[in-house]
């Protein structure tokens, strides 16, 4: 069936994709623990060590699958790619519903993993269909969407977890299903025949894609958004282990907790990463915004009470300006035919950071919060993602200064 949208159609699904995604992420934020202390049996230290590994299993699939969804979206167009992802996204939330044991999950995020490119293949559509002077607005309305969706994901969920710990999952599943039918029936294909380019293997992996950047800022900029990444996955990792470990939250509050950090978000992305772009420009806005997000860490870390922490939510929350800024950048560094691959190596650097933060981070989190620890310190996760965002600082400052030089 060919699909009837306009420009402005499109514009508003991909809002729209964004917003729900992070809807059904955020519905089973709450309840993940509950969930996995159901399947294994155990208590919530070792539950979230094992929510590590999980998120390790579907962040190194997606490691190395995303760099060929890229190339093969700069071969077949995006369309294609991304209702594959929407549609695996919606049977990955079933088959986590429908799980009786731990391998079961293990096998569903797999699934998801392999498809798992929703995200940068919306990048890469806002940058065909944009010029250089709107870009970064496009890319902070999604972000902001995406924030939005928090907004209501993890309420909804901790509202839906008092019912049970898999119905979440399976009204996670019916929003991912219901936006992949309205994206087959509006969204038009963004890449023209022209823009397109042969699939090779040898680019369609993370060494091949990364190698096809060099030459430019883009190299050392992913570099510097590995250590992000790492730093950004310790919130999804620990967050909910963390509140529960704490300050005792229920799964209702830490509904609410996540979803304040999805306001928060959706207020910096909607109002104020343009104006702050604009005033800074995109250079300068890059370390100042990653800056904001470590302080915001570093409160997090030591957040004795739950005030506190949702006070930190506020600068962590800034830290969308740099995001925002980096990606933006990076797309005019690179040739029409290469935003797919661009967007690949992203999606591949970021799910490098996503395999090593999970374990690192739940595992810090266990030992930190058992009898074996020489000090007991929840908030360690945090302490070491400010350190990682500070290091993303240091290297975006030096790349960029010696483009300028």
């Amino acid at each position: 069936m060919k699909p009837l949208a306009s420009n402005a159609q499109a514009k508003n699904f991909l809002l729209i994709t964004a917003g729900l995604d992070s809807v059904g992420l955020g519905i089973i934020v709450p309840v993940l623990p509950e969930l996995l202390i159901e399947l294994t049996g155990a208590g919530l230290g070792v539950a979230a060590e094992y929510g590590g590994w999980l998120l390790m299993l579907y962040a190194g699939i997606q490691f190395l699958i995303a760099p060929v969804l890229g190339s093969l979206s700069d071969r077949f167009g995006r369309r294609p790619v991304l209702l594959v992802s929407l549609f695996a996204f919606s049977l990955d939330y079933l088959a986590m519903a429908l799980a009786p044991t731990l391998a079961w999950l293990f096998i569903a995020r797999a699934i998801a993993g392999v498809c798992g490119a929703t995200y940068s293949t919306l990048t890469a559509y806002i940058a065909d269909t944009t010029g250089e002077e709107e870009r970064a607005k496009y890319i902070g309305y999604l972000s902001a969407a995406w924030g939005v969706g928090f907004i209501f994901g993890p309420a909804i969920g901790g509202l839906l977890g008092e019912v049970g710990p898999r119905v979440p999952f399976y009204v996670a599943s019916a929003v991912c299903f219901l936006n992949f039918v309205y994206g087959y029936l509006v969204l038009p294909e963004s890449l023209g025949e022209d823009n397109r380019r042969p699939f090779s293997l040898i680019r369609a992996n993370t060494i091949g894609a990364i190698f096809h950047l060099r030459g430019s800022t883009v190299l050392g900029l992913l570099a510097a958004y590995f250590f992000y990444q790492i730093a950004h996955d310790s919130n999804p990792s620990v967050w909910s282990f963390f509140t529960i470990e704490r300050f005792g939250w229920s799964e209702f509050q830490v509904g609410l907790s996540v979803a304040f950090v999805g306001v928060m978000i959706a207020i910096a992305n909607s109002l104020l990463v343009a104006p702050a772009i604009k005033l800074l420009g995109e250079r300068r806005a890059i370390p100042v915004g990653y800056a904001c997000q470590a302080l915001g860490f570093i409160g997090f870390a030591f957040s004795t009470h739950g005030w506190q922490l949702i006070l930190s939510i506020v600068p962590f929350a800034l830290g969308a300006i740099g995001s925002v800024a980096l990606r933006s950048h990076m797309t005019k560094q690179v040739a029409p035919d290469q935003q797919g691959e661009l967007q690949g190596a992203i999606a591949s650097i970021m799910g490098l950071g996503a395999i090593l933060a999970p374990p690192v981070m739940t595992q810090l989190f266990g030992y930190y919060t058992s009898p074996a620890a020489p000090v007991y310190f929840p908030g360690v996760s945090f302490a070491l993602a400010a350190l990682c965002t500070l290091l993303c600082v240091v290297i975006c400052m030096a790349k960029l200064r010696e483009r300028v030089a």
